[in-house]
């Protein structure tokens, strides 16, 4: 016979609920330093001493004087919120006054807190809230919490967590992700009173990055910002990543896991970046709070977003802008739903032809003037900052998959190309991307339409099969445009290696080919500078006084 049901103690209740909003020493960190950031510290120490269930972390912000002391570990106490309606317009990254007041049933916790004018104290607190202890102490402006023997109440919890490097893994990611959404903050992290890490503060992410990802410099980097976006990203020829672990999406000072945002920010990297590899990318959202509900995970760690279409076509537009070689400041007006379907028709409206030939186009975006061919491989051209040398293969296959992309053309082929021994997934390849086929007889098949493109070849027949071999639409259009860009050991004349520069540098992606390799080595003039060391004085580099 099954045991009665019966309502649990209130004290287990209460510790439900409080495990709830701390599970681990990487949420003890999160809770406390954004409380520290909601009292606008711009200096942060945190030590941690996992094998004593201890952390401590002091601040610089406004502090607490001692009444709000007093309160600070009671249940549902804050300074955040006052009525109902507050929950609709949340500015602050703490919100539910939960945190403290669970941190004092689940530790010993203490806390020193002085403001600017007035005295400095020490209040302990019972495992209710209550004050417990109180005494005046000596300490600069700021507050330091201290919550120690966590969990030491509720063993099981303790047992059930991860291994201590691995906790200590979680508050070190917990910590980049919390700096890197509020980069004018500057760190010191201590473990065991030992130096762990230091962050310097800077502008923006772009300047936190390399200080969290050692084989990353500043110049891989690039950003944008307006006033409700910002956008920091690994430029796709410098750097990319083994795992998709540094495509994040933050929204008012908080990294969230936000799959739609992420999916979206990975798509605008396709054919940008080899196939095993993933972008790094940063996008940060500013928004009305309204547009917000923060109550959708106890760690406020996802978020619902109205107008997530219109969002996706905000990053999708941020992140074209940014790929670019010259990229100007985003306008917030950037991509939206409307402005992309009148992009979208106007093309429609517009006649399409792409040839093998490279046609005069009308003046670049920058001055990039081309000087002379290399090797019938590479194009020397002359640029503002220095110097470019762009292999030509690659920067015409970018020109040519970013059209045939936008305008995927099939043609009837006549006559049609007669090919024998396809397999039933071949034929299927083929029709899959448009292409028509029908039996012609014994293991013999007519294919009746090919890309514009090909059609123009002697090599068709051995294109079509290609294409048959697999791969999506994406792929197809791919390989069309490799065989159909001009080959690297072709001589161009000036004229064609120009008209060449002006098309590549409009193009969206003109950092790397559709397949990820990187099209343009920049011999910046400061670094030929500083090679030919132009920065002698001229008597003494010739040994004279």
């Amino acid at each position: 016979m099954g045991h009665q049901i019966q309502p649990l103690p209130i004290e287990v209740v209460h510790l439900i609920a409080a495990g709830e909003v701390i599970d681990s020493l990487a949420a003890v960190v999160r809770e406390l330093v954004e409380n520290a950031i909601d009292a606008g510290a711009t200096r942060l120490t945190v030590s941690i001493w996992a094998d004593q269930w201890r952390v401590r972390v002091a601040d610089n912000g406004a502090g607490m004087n001692l009444e709000n002391l007093r309160q600070a570990a009671q249940p549902h106490s804050t300074s955040k919120i006052r009525d109902r309606a507050d929950l609709w317009q949340i500015q602050s990254l703490g919100f539910r006054g939960e945190a403290l007041h669970s941190l004092a049933q689940l530790s010993k916790l203490e806390i020193l807190s002085r403001t600017p004018d007035d005295a400095g104290w020490r209040v302990a607190y019972t495992t209710e809230g209550a004050v417990d202890q109180v005494e005046s102490v000596a300490i600069a402006p700021g507050t330091i919490v201290i919550v120690d023997r966590l969990f030491e109440t509720w063993e099981a919890r303790r047992e059930g967590l991860p291994s201590t490097s691995q906790q200590l893994k979680a508050v070190q990611q917990t910590i980049y992700q919390i700096a890197l959404a509020h980069p004018h903050i500057t760190w010191q992290v201590y473990q065991n009173d030992r130096l762990w890490f230091n962050l310097w503060a800077g502008n923006s992410a772009k300047d936190l990055l390399p200080q969290l990802l050692k084989d990353v410099r500043i110049d891989d980097l690039t950003e944008l910002r307006s006033a409700a976006l910002s956008l920091v990203l690994g430029l796709p020829d410098r750097t990319s990543r083994h795992r998709p672990d540094w495509v994040r999406v933050a929204i008012n000072g908080r990294f969230v896991q936000f799959p739609e945002l992420e999916q979206t920010i990975l798509g605008a990297f396709r054919r940008t970046l080899p196939r095993d590899r993933h972008p790094i990318c940063l996008v940060h959202l500013q928004l009305n709070p309204e547009h917000i509900d923060w109550n959708r995970h106890p760690a406020k760690a996802e978020v619902y977003l109205h107008n997530l279409d219109d969002w996706k076509e905000r990053v999708k537009g941020a992140i074209a802008q940014a790929l670019r070689i010259n990229p100007e400041a985003v306008p917030d007006s950037l991509y939206t739903s409307q402005v992309s379907q009148l992009i979208k028709a106007a093309e429609s409206d517009a006649g399409y032809h792409v040839s093998r030939e490279i046609p005069a186009e009308p003046s670049a975006l920058f001055p990039l003037k081309a000087l002379t061919q290399v090797h019938n491989r590479y194009i020397l051209a002359e640029h503002p900052s220095g110097m470019w040398l762009i292999e030509q293969h690659i920067a015409h296959e970018r020109v040519l998959f970013e059209e045939i992309s936008d305008r995927w053309q099939l043609i009837p082929l006549e006559p049609a190309i007669v090919l024998n021994q396809l397999s039933m997934s071949q034929i299927e390849q083929l029709q899959r991307i448009g292409i028509e086929v029908d039996p012609f007889g014994e293991q013999l098949w007519a294919v009746r339409s090919a890309p514009e493109l090909l059609i123009q070849r002697e090599d068709c027949t051995a294109a079509l099969i290609e294409l048959s071999l697999g791969g999506d639409l994406q792929a197809a259009q791919v390989a069309v445009a490799c065989r159909s860009a001009i080959r690297n050991g072709v001589p161009l004349s000036i004229e064609e290696m120009q008209s060449l520069l002006d098309r590549w540098q409009k193009t969206r992606n003109p950092r790397t080919c559709p397949h990820g390799r990187p099209i343009y080595l920049s011999l910046e003039e400061s670094s030929l500078a500083r090679f030919f060391k132009r920065h002698w004085v001229i008597g003494k580099s010739h040994g004279l006084e």
